[in-house]
């Protein structure tokens, strides 16, 4: 079984009298350790697909099974332990919390799960050292670079050690030479430890550093020039 498997994905929302469909029966399979960049159009659906992954936002219709757990069918309660847990996510503005340090900010994933406070400190000092910024973990993030920032972002995506990391424009406020530390960072995370990376950009150089490229085009995923529509005789079986 693949890591994640999303099979007849649909989401629509109501815009006044207009139903918009940003994602009609998606199908998409990532292997563990894959790194999949993803590409489309402004407005095209690429964050809706993401979130959905990553069980911020519900779809309309299909299953989505992220290491064997189809998340479609749990509560909110429950999806908020599953995703503190499985999923680590790398926003484009960091959104670092501004009166905790960059120790403090990594920490924030772990206090959710059943773990004690030397388990904590040990996984963020993981973390820090994994972006090279234990020299910074007492600073505020005023008092750093917007790359310093980003990588403290990329710390706590990882800080889990989540089944998968999905990133949404991680590169997308950043300046040329920080860009290029922060892509190294994100290669160096799949290549050498081995992390499973799903990564959304709109820059086709970033995409191509990705060995697996897909793009959202109308709705549709769409791989070397075909729609992503493979479905597997177990899925038909479980929605038998």
């Amino acid at each position: 079984m693949a890591l994640l498997e999303i099979r007849r994905l649909t989401k629509q929302f109501q815009k006044g009298d207009e139903v918009i469909t940003p994602l009609q029966d998606v199908n998409l399979e990532i292997e563990r350790g894959d790194f999949v960049s993803l590409m489309g159009a402004s407005g095209s659906g690429k964050s809706t697909l993401l979130n959905a992954i990553a069980g911020i936002d519900r779809p309309t219709a299909g299953e989505i099974v992220v290491n064997g757990t189809d998340i479609t069918k749990l509560s909110r309660g429950r999806l908020a332990d599953w995703r503190a847990a499985n999923i680590g996510y790398i926003f484009q503005l960091h959104n670092l919390i501004p009166v905790l340090t960059a120790y403090e900010n990594i920490e924030l994933p772990l206090l959710l799960l059943p773990m004690s406070a030397a388990e904590r400190q040990k996984r963020v000092e993981i973390a820090l050292d994994a972006v090279s910024l234990r020299d910074r973990a007492n600073h505020y993030p005023r008092q750093l670079s917007g790359g310093q920032e980003q990588r403290v972002g990329i710390a706590r995506a990882i800080v889990a050690n989540p089944a998968m990391i999905v990133g949404d424009e991680p590169t997308g406020d950043l300046d040329a030479e920080t860009t290029e530390q922060i892509l190294d960072l994100i290669q160096r995370l799949n290549a050498e430890l081995g992390m499973t990376l799903l990564l959304v950009t709109h820059d086709p150089k970033v995409s191509a550093l990705a060995p697996r490229q897909i793009r959202l085009e109308k709705g549709k995923l769409i791989e070397k020039g075909h729609e992503v529509t493979v479905v597997r005789a177990e899925f038909q079986e479980r929605r038998a």
